[in-house]
């Protein structure tokens, strides 16, 4: 029996909701509006995902409110990375009352937007490091979003906390249009010895491509060498829903994965598209 199918990252959001959407304007426009889980179902049953991670927008407790809240009236959220506050002295209380709430079991992981902060270092401060060991001690995992400056303190944090789950979004976002990939390809190299408690998102990428001219050939490359240093036990499908509506559908996100995956066997394509989701973030309804 194949092994369920999991889209390790997608949004939902509501510009009207007075959250921090002032990026959904000049290419981005056509998705500023409301995007929620029947926007979503469709594209899920026509390519069989069976589960789904819901993944923060903005830097807003509220919403992670919001987002576990949602995993439990949706039967197809099997996990949310929300937002807390890593800088703040109380932030294992706040992830405490997350977890005891009726819906906390929905809550899997943390993210911050760390490509937002001035400082690229931002995850190597005092503060931020006692934040982390909170998500590893409330046994969650943090998803990592480094752009190529924040790259190396991002490396850095998973030496600081090998106990502690990363999982790397948008295999760190290269910049694929202008084949800019020795630098990126160097730096990656840093996850290597990492890659016990590291998994990376193999997802994000047609929207750092040509979005009107990317072509699978585009993407390998990045593909090959994020296989290479993490192998299939370590990477995972995802789609970034609706943000990858800029470039293609979901049906072409799987498809062009899928394309630059032709000589993994069907275990390892099982394990990207599925076991990897479900074993980095421990997802409620699909652990054995």
């Amino acid at each position: 029996m194949a092994s369920p199918m999991i889209d390790s990252h997608h949004h939902f959001w509501d510009p009207a909701s007075g959250g921090d959407y002032g990026w959904l304007s000049g290419p981005f426009e056509p998705l500023n509006r409301k995007f929620e889980p029947g926007d979503l179902r469709p594209a899920l049953q026509a390519n069989d995902v069976s589960g789904t991670v819901l993944v923060q927008t903005w830097n807003d407790l509220g919403e992670t409110w919001d987002f576990i809240e949602t995993a439990a009236n949706t039967d197809f959220v099997a996990g949310v990375v929300g937002w807390v506050d890593l800088t703040d002295p109380h932030v294992a209380d706040t992830l405490a009352e997350l977890q005891q709430s009726p819906n906390g079991k929905w809550l899997v992981g943390i993210r911050h937007l760390i490509q937002t902060e001035s400082d690229p270092n931002w995850l190597l401060r005092d503060d931020v490091r006692r934040g982390l060991q909170a998500v590893q001690d409330a046994g969650l995992v943090y998803d990592l979003v480094p752009n190529l400056p924040q790259l190396p303190s991002a490396i850095k944090t998973t030496e600081t906390f090998p106990e502690l789950r990363f999982v790397l979004d948008h295999i760190s976002k290269p910049n694929i249009k202008n084949r800019e990939y020795d630098e990126w390809a160097e730096l990656m190299q840093g996850f290597r010895s990492e890659r016990r408690h590291v998994w990376c998102k193999l997802s994000g990428m047609i929207t750092e491509a040509d979005w009107q001219n990317w072509t699978p050939g585009d993407l390998r490359p990045y593909v090959d060498h994020v296989l290479e240093i993490f192998g299939p036990d370590r990477c995972m499908f995802g789609t970034d829903w609706p943000v990858c509506l800029v470039a293609g559908g979901y049906d072409d996100v799987i498809g062009v994965l899928r394309e630059c995956l032709p000589d993994l066997t069907a275990r390892q394509r099982e394990q990207i598209f599925g076991g990897s989701a479900i074993e980095a973030y421990k997802l409620p309804g699909f652990q054995s």
